[in-house]
């Protein structure tokens, strides 16, 4: 949404695919941008069934978690302000294909969270359509109206009309998210994508949810108010009734440290913003205070989901200036942090983008982040999902070129690419249980550029070690880890002492044997 705002039974279960019983903390999610990741019909638009055709991919990757976003319809490309609920945009396919990749993603171990954004309409949506005008029609409270007559609904964010990347406008409404049957309709549409067959196996379901722009006050408007209490807790109670191993995954509407939405929120996890900025800069002091900062408010039980880039900001390779190094470490601080990682369509790849400047406001500046997965070097290539073909600047100034060196194909064959370093470590991190459910500390608490990070499960220990400054430094260890018995886990052939002067941006991760 953020160019938007800028501008029952077991038996029954078990005859069922269902996703292994993975522990909320050893998730590492993989969102995918559903438009942009890979087409199966020829049509250069991402669908349902490319998902499915890539989930071995997804598998061997590593990840266990698949974050999708918004399937609905809605005349926005990124499908958030939908125009139907509990319906499938038919370029992504049908329910029909909806259920059979919920099928093959369970057989393949990973799980899936859907976007949900329903706090909001887009013009042609039937609330808005059949009450037009009509305040007597049964359809005229679900949205909020600006006058008795029901011609002009509640904006968002007090624009009658948003911009899409084809040139055509929309206008968008708010929901009135007061009204009981409004709530009871949500709560049972959620009940219908994690337990289709209303029975609590959750065969067939979604395993999870991300609350797109979760607020308590929508848009600080005193309109839809209260609604942690009275809305978001009471669903995800409810929901969690049917399916107790759900989780909630909110996106903070302030991109702050969520710690509202964990407590009254409720929600099971939120994204870390504030430490997504920290390592963007790779500065030691600014990642460890917000580390810090973030733990602190973050109550036991609950998550951050730690991440480096996703669909709303520009992609971590540009942040870095398409330094290889800089975009190493920040993979290894991402993979080795305490909380559960996020890996975004083509972060793995070293994809770029950044958000288009000095053209009309509309959702397309943010496509150069959203551009399509580089399956193959040739760009053309079969199942390449470049929807945004044109004479706009998305195309005619894109980031991905045929035989760019970034993509797939040409990554998978060399040992140093950024592919395989992601590969790398998330094959630490699933053989390691330090580093999915360890205690984490912060040796090196010094002013030298060296950041360390210990995680320890048991008699488990794991050492990540980074130089981010600019001349060569060692780590300052206590005697307990700079004595410790240490085996390289990034390079076999070397040396395991820990002490060892680091160049810059460069990575060691030490474990115990």
């Amino acid at each position: 949404m953020l160019v938007l705002l800028a501008m029952a039974c077991s038996a029954t279960a078990a005859t069922r695919d269902v996703p292994p019983d993975i522990a909320p903390a050893d998730e590492v999610f993989y969102q995918i941008f559903v438009r942009s990741f890979q087409d199966s019909n020829g049509d250069r638009r991402g669908d349902l069934r490319g998902i499915v055709a890539k989930l071995d991919y997804l598998q061997q990757l590593g990840v266990t978690s698949l974050l999708l976003t918004p399937l609905q319809p809605s005349p926005y490309y990124h499908n958030y302000f939908a125009t139907e609920f509990k319906a499938i945009d038919p370029a992504y396919g049908t329910l029909a294909d909806y259920t059979a990749f919920i099928r093959a993603a369970h057989k393949h171990g990973l799980k899936v969270y859907l976007d949900q954004e329903f706090q909001y309409v887009a013009e042609g949506h039937p609330w808005w359509r059949d009450a037009l005008g009509k305040p007597d029609s049964p359809l005229a409270h679900r949205l909020l109206w600006r006058d008795a007559a029901h011609t002009v609904p509640e904006p968002f964010l007090d624009r009658p009309k948003w911009a899409g990347y084809d040139g055509r406008d929309y206008g968008i409404a708010m929901v009135d998210l007061n009204r009981p049957e409004v709530r009871q309709y949500f709560q049972q549409l959620m009940l219908f994508w994690i337990d289709p067959h209303n029975d609590g196996s959750g065969s067939d379901g979604a395993d999870g949810l991300r609350i797109d722009h979760m607020m308590d006050d929508l848009d600080h408007k005193g309109l839809d108010r209260n609604l942690f209490a009275a809305f978001w807790s009471p669903m995800f109670e409810a929901l969690k009734q049917r399916r107790p191993s759900l989780r909630i995954l909110a996106e903070q509407a302030d991109w702050g440290y969520g710690a509202d939405w964990l407590t009254r929120g409720h929600a099971d996890m939120v994204f870390a913003f504030p430490l997504r900025g920290a390592l963007v800069q790779l500065d030691k002091l600014t990642i460890v205070k917000a580390l810090r900062e973030t733990a602190a408010v973050t109550p036991a039980g609950k998550d951050q989901v730690i991440f480096l880039e996703n669909h709303d900001v520009d992609r971590y390779m540009s942040t870095v200036g398409d330094d290889m190094a800089r975009a190493r470490a920040g993979a290894a601080i991402e993979l080795t942090l305490k909380g559960e990682p996020l890996i975004y369509y083509g972060q793995e790849l070293g994809m770029r983008g950044r958000a288009l400047k000095d053209i009309p406001i509309s959702d397309g500046i943010q496509i150069p982040s959203r551009e399509a997965f580089r399956w193959k070097a040739d760009l053309d290539a079969a199942g390449s999902a470049t929807w945004y073909r044109g004479d706009r600047p998305w195309w005619t100034q894109r980031y991905s070129r045929s035989y760019d060196g970034t993509s797939l194909e040409e990554e998978q064959a060399k040992p140093d690419s950024l592919y395989n370093w992601y590969r790398k470590l998330l094959a630490l991190r699933h053989t390691r249980s330090e580093l999915r459910v360890g205690q984490q500390t912060l040796p090196c608490d010094d002013a030298s550029p060296v950041l360390c990070i210990l995680r320890e499960h048991g008699a488990r220990r794991s050492l990540l070690l980074v130089n981010l400054g600019r001349t060569a430094a060692r780590p300052s260890l206590t005697p307990d880890l700079a004595d410790g018995k240490w085996t390289d886990l990034l390079e076999a052939h070397s040396d395991g002492t820990p002490d060892m002067p680091l160049q810059p941006l460069e990575v060691r991760m030490l474990g115990t044997p």
